[in-house]
């Protein structure tokens, strides 16, 4: 029989680090978060704020985070369900809309902070790259994008949610090379393009090109778009309005659900001990006249 030498040894196990729980499930990309947040050592406790941008199926979340002992704490925070308040209520999910919950977080950092009227930022979105340049009273309110795990291609949506972010009137440092719109050859941004996208255009095309060569697709595909009688001419006005209706109440509001029914138990009410007690001399009672009953009844035969 051949002898295999154990490579693993009792001495390895002994010394074997787990990673930390979120890289073991693959939610934390540890190397670029140190990077994030590591403040320098002469700022002392200053915070050094983030702004996070993350995509679900259904919604988008914009955060303004900075890191503690004890954990991440949320200064402000904006999602894409909130935008139905201002009057998008069809694609969420898209450039555009990341545009708008950019634009969402930044007012409402800013107004939080007091400096909404300081900080107006770029009012109308041109497409062009935009920076906030600091006034004589307080500086701009400065963050660092956190894009986690995905892929930083260009076009990508969460670059959408920080141009909103700039436009709002946010500092943070970037490059116009990973906007919609950039030219790799000319190593250009074109304005047209990205404002396009900003506006649900390309949105707008593609419902134009589904019309008139699949009319059926275009039914199954925008028919929540069809149901609020939106046109591929009138998209762009109407993300128009759902700027100017962020910039004018960017705060958040409680939401107004009733509160929850009882819900039906499927298991027993856990007792106290006063209650058991209560219960068990409840049944003695029951039992002893019972017993009682049938005596009785055996003497009377």
């Amino acid at each position: 029989m051949v002898f295999i030498k154990a490579q693993k040894s009792r001495a390895y196990f002994k010394r074997f680090q787990v990673k930390f729980k979120r890289r073991r499930e693959g939610k934390t990309d540890y190397r670029a978060r140190n990077r994030l947040i590591n403040q320098d050592k002469n700022k002392y406790n200053t915070p050094k704020y983030r702004l996070v941008a993350r995509f679900t199926n259904k919604d988008i979340t914009a955060q303004i985070v900075y890191a503690s002992i004890s954990g991440d704490i949320v200064l402000a925070a904006a999602y894409a369900h909130e935008l139905p308040r201002y009057g998008l209520e069809v694609g969420l999910t898209n450039y555009a809309a990341a545009y708008c919950v950019g634009l969402l977080l930044a007012r409402r950092v800013l107004k939080q902070l007091e400096m909404d009227a300081e900080y107006e930022g770029n009012v109308e979105a041109t497409g062009e790259d935009f920076s906030v340049e600091p006034v004589e009273s307080r500086r701009p309110f400065r963050a660092l994008l956190d894009v986690g795990l995905v892929r930083t291609t260009t076009g990508n949506r969460v670059f959408g949610v920080l141009k909103g972010a700039l436009d709002g009137g946010v500092d943070i440092p970037h490059s116009d090379k990973r906007f919609a719109g950039f030219n790799k050859d000319s190593k250009q941004l074109d304005p047209e393009v990205h404002r396009k996208y900003i506006y649900g255009g390309h949105v707008a095309a593609y419902m134009r090109t589904l019309m008139e060569d699949e009319p059926e697709k275009y039914q199954s595909h925008f028919s929540e778009y069809i149901k609020r009688s939106l046109e591929p001419d009138s998209i762009e006005g109407m993300y128009k309005k759902v700027h100017a209706a962020i910039r004018a109440d960017p705060e958040a509001k409680k939401s107004e659900k009733e509160p929850p029914k009882e819900h039906k138990r499927y298991n027993l009410k856990k007792l106290s001990y006063e209650e058991r007690k209560a219960k068990l001399i409840d049944r003695l009672k029951t039992l002893n006249s019972a017993a009682a009953e049938n005596d009785y009844d055996e003497d009377d035969d």
